[in-house]
């Protein structure tokens, strides 16, 4: 009877078993033991760097780093890129010891947390982010229908400009002072009914500093060499005979107009290469949003009060107050 109350008090059958409800009572007090909880943690946390970390399980480490005959042949690009020659031994060495050098002070500066609220490394990181969209950003190759159905409803994104052609003859107002006006309009009298190429015009003007002829300018470029007042100007003209005076940014011009070809909608068969660089343009762009916008979802905007409340009419991301 005395053993049997010792077996009981220590939890072993009379058999020398264990019973199975003192091993769970066991296991419970095991598992409440602080300790237990840290090392499972621990445990829980090396696997999971080990299966994101596979090399350093094997020999690899933190410290370590391995140039690839990849990343040597790269070094030898791209220095037969800039320098139209294969680098010497020497050339190569050096081109290593640099290539280690820069490793080295990017993992130092990752240690002391310089990449951290770094304009720069934002900038340059959210652009990278910007390229890979646009790799991942992988499209199928239009059809010849698609592309004649896109271009019907954007045709007017591949007008082609007018154009004029024509030649000036030209009074300054540094030589005239304000007479340049009042000279022109009597020279233009003087040229009624006269050809644009008669002897005549150039002893009524003034020499100009560029050309006299123009051949074939859009109103983009006449606005950038003459100024908007004068490219708005020629396209009201009709050709065949001298008009102005019209001024530009250089003084006042009389101006015989050879041609004036208006603004037309080519066929797609004349711009269709054209309009696919504008379709792959748009397909990417919007890829890239869509992409943009499923990360943007994970995010919560916060502002602050004057701005957040501005938010809806300024077209900033939607965002709610700074407590």
């Amino acid at each position: 009877m005395r053993d049997d109350r010792v077996m009981e008090s220590t939890g072993i059958s009379s058999d020398g078993s264990i019973p199975r409800v003192t091993r769970l009572s066991s296991i419970k007090r095991w598992l409440r033991e602080p300790l237990v909880h840290f090392l499972l943690i621990g445990l829980v946390l090396f696997v999971i760097y080990g299966v994101l970390n596979p090399g350093l399980g094997q020999g690899g480490s933190l410290n370590r780093i391995e140039l690839t005959v990849d990343d040597l042949r790269q070094l030898q690009i791209a220095f037969t890129a800039q320098w139209r020659r294969s680098p010497t031994p020497e050339e190569l060495a050096e081109l290593v010891n640099s290539k280690v050098r820069e490793e080295i002070l990017y993992r130092e500066a990752l240690a002391l947390g310089l990449d951290k609220e770094d304009t720069i490394v934002k900038r340059r990181m959210a652009q990278k982010m910007d390229f890979l969209a646009e790799d991942l950003s992988d499209l199928r190759e239009p059809t010849s229908e698609e592309l004649r159905a896109w271009f019907e409803k954007n045709y007017q994104r591949f007008a082609l400009p007018p154009r004029a052609t024509f030649r000036h003859i030209y009074f300054s107002p540094d030589h005239r002072g304000a007479r340049a006006h009042a000279d022109a309009l009597r020279a233009l009298g003087k040229l009624a009914g006269k050809t644009e190429d008669s002897p005549a015009t150039a002893a009524l003007a003034d020499p100009f500093m560029f050309q006299d002829y123009y051949g074939d300018r859009t109103p983009e470029q006449l606005a950038k060499e003459f100024g908007p007042n004068f490219a708005q100007s020629m396209f009201q003209l009709k050709p065949g005979s001298w008009h102005g005076p019209i001024e530009s940014g250089y003084g006042w011009h009389l101006v015989w107009v050879d041609s004036i070809t208006p603004s037309r909608v080519p066929q797609f068969e004349e711009v269709e290469q054209d309009v696919k660089s504008k379709w792959i343009e748009e397909q990417r762009a919007e890829t890239k949003r869509k992409m943009f916008e499923a990360m943007r979802t994970r995010y919560e905007i916060v502002l602050p009060k004057p701005i957040a409340k501005e938010a809806p009419s300024a077209n900033l991301p939607t965002a709610k107050e700074a407590p």
